[in-house]
């Protein structure tokens, strides 16, 4: 539970920083990608997100493992976060190691990408990204 603690202190001193730091390497192989809903689909809201990950494991954040990281979501992004920081605010975490989500999103078109982050919210290097999807809510 220290450790715990002691990482989780550590990941806000680098938040508040904003230093870089080295990546997580991610495995050969790895796919992230998002089971549902599918591209150009119309939906309601709320909309329910399954996330997909092959060759690597799912660890909630704060937890060091190698070839693990934990989804994050971006939601009408147009460029990928920063290499070698943590994840922002602007980014939807699932730190608990939360594999889908229901959103609440208004009606129009809207974009969908995952990204892994390692134990300190920092993209792996190579980066782990799915494809980028779009969607229409009614």
């Amino acid at each position: 539970m220290t450790k715990l603690f002691l990482q989780f202190g550590l990941m806000l001193s680098v938040f508040a920083s904003g230093l870089t730091l080295a990546a997580s390497p991610s495995a050969d192989d790895v796919e992230l990608y998002i089971v549902t809903p599918a591209d150009n689909a119309t939906v309601t809201s709320p909309v329910k997100v399954v996330f997909g990950l092959s060759g690597m494991g799912v660890a909630p954040a704060g937890v060091e493992r190698a070839n693990t990281g934990h989804h994050h979501l971006l939601i009408d992004h147009d460029e990928l976060p920063e290499p070698g920081k943590p994840m922002g605010g602007d980014v939807r975490h699932f730190g608990g190691g939360q594999t889908e989500v229901e959103l609440t999103l208004e009606p129009g078109q809207h974009t969908l990408q995952l990204i892994l982050g390692d134990h300190f919210h920092v993209p792996h290097e190579p980066m782990v990204v799915s494809k980028k999807i779009t969607i229409f809510v009614e």
